[in-house]
């Protein structure tokens, strides 16, 4: 069986001191309400039957940001394999985006766990700039070296 191919859009800034800034969600919904460390996420999602994972990136952005990726360029961060056995392609792209003004799709799933009752809760619900050093402790531990790599792309280091 092929392994689940997810694809995303890791959005960054640099500052007046040369310092890269990433905008990342928190992950939402009751599992992750009160976990900040290893708790937030790229902007990203599942590649369907046929869907080239370049589009897919940019939808899923669009999806769990509220907004289009504010940019033009691409750098392709190229893929890796993440815990849960995904396959996760990113692109880096310059661009800024209100953080504050984050608003994500929503998922459904039984919460309380056999209540039966369904709730929504959005995919991501929050969203932040953080330096790439802060970014390392906040994002889910597959994600990291996507940070390193886009660092190797600007030829910059953290």
């Amino acid at each position: 069986m092929p392994a689940t191919r997810s694809a995303g859009v890791l959005l960054y800034r640099i500052g007046d001191s040369r310092a890269v800034e990433v905008l990342i969600g928190h992950m939402g919904g009751p599992f992750w309400a009160r976990k900040d460390a290893a708790g937030w996420s790229v902007p990203k999602g599942e590649a369907g039957p046929g869907e080239e994972p370049f589009d897919v990136a940019r939808r899923e952005f669009a999806e769990e940001m509220g907004s289009p990726v504010p940019a033009e360029t691409f750098l392709d961060l190229g893929e890796l394999r993440v815990s849960s056995g995904k396959l996760l392609t990113l692109w880096a792209a310059e661009g800024d985006l209100d953080a504050a003004a984050t608003v994500s799709n929503t998922f459904a799933m039984e919460w309380p766990p056999r209540s039966g009752r369904m709730q929504e809760f959005p995919e991501i619900d929050r969203s932040a700039w953080f330096p790439v050093d802060a970014a390392r402790e906040k994002l889910v531990k597959g994600q990291v070296p996507f940070l390193d790599r886009l660092l190797a792309a600007l030829d910059l280091r953290s």
